[in-house]
């Protein structure tokens, strides 16, 4: 859809079972079905754990052409101590995760609140991430969850490696739109258990439009930033942008309606 994907965070969960995943779908095809209802999945569990190669690329077959996994580094390197010492982990790491091959979308580098960041030891780790991996591209996105580390220089840092940030629909983690990189990556944390769809149906225009705007190489104007905006360039001098928009936590039982509520949106 224009370069925009549509998902949700992981495919095992007891409650989809009886709202998503039809009645004696066996578990082990859960993630066939799932990748073929929406056009992304976040992968949650390789932040607790990485897997072995051969696991990502099961995983890959099972899902059809042009579908994307992104994928939440390890915590154990986000929490490092010091990151620039954590070379080694990050190229194991990425060393499995291309096992997805085609399939691999944006890797996910999470930086839970609590955690202290020096910013010369955040720019070190930075320039640990590379572009490309055994000819594999490469894309970053930084979902850093300290509002007093998230500014206009921290920005800028970011901006110079080419990389994203997470634009997080939610009041527990810094919320702001200011676009970094060649894509744009959202989690949308407000889904509701008591509608149907998770979000509203104007909410769910809503997005379309933000997804829309973005795809286009624009900036929404309704969002919040850290930077005010520049005088936007005219629609037909920018460059268009691939998308990601996630339905994670809250009502995660609403979540795959949601993800599918949009996409329909999208398609019209």
């Amino acid at each position: 859809m224009d370069g925009i994907r549509v998902g949700i965070g992981g495919w095992t969960y007891v409650p989809w079972r009886k709202n998503f995943y039809p009645d004696g779908l066996v578990q082990r095809r859960e993630l066939e079905y799932a990748s073929r209802r929406l056009s992304t999945i976040e992968i949650n569990g390789t932040y607790y754990g990485t897997q072995k190669p051969d696991i990502y690329a099961r995983w890959a077959a099972e899902t059809p052409a042009g579908f994307l996994f992104s994928a939440k580094a390890p915590r154990r390197i986000m929490q490092s101590r010091v990151l620039a010492r954590t070379g080694g982990q990050v190229d194991d790491f990425l060393g499995g995760i291309t096992a997805l091959g085609d399939r691999l979308g944006p890797i996910v580098w999470q930086f839970d609140a609590g955690i202290t960041l020096d910013r010369d030891d955040f720019a070190a780790f930075l320039d640990l991430l590379p572009a490309t991996v055994d000819g594999h591209a490469l894309r970053h996105v930084l979902d850093v969850r300290d509002p007093d580390f998230m500014d206009a220089d921290a920005l800028a840092l970011i901006r110079r490696h080419a990389m994203a940030t997470v634009f997080t629909d939610s009041t527990r983690y810094p919320s702001f739109a200011d676009v970094t990189g060649d894509f744009v990556y959202a989690r949308l944390m407000r889904s509701q258990s008591d509608i149907a769809t998770g979000y509203a149906p104007a909410d769910l225009e809503r997005w379309a439009a933000r997804a829309r705007c973005w795809a286009d190489g624009g900036e929404p104007d309704d969002l919040p930033r850290i930077v005010p905006p520049v005088e936007p360039a005219k629609p037909h001098t920018r460059p268009s942008r691939d998308v990601f928009v996630y339905f994670i936590s809250a009502a995660k039982e609403r979540n795959p309606a949601a993800a599918m509520a949009l996409i329909e949106r999208l398609r019209r």
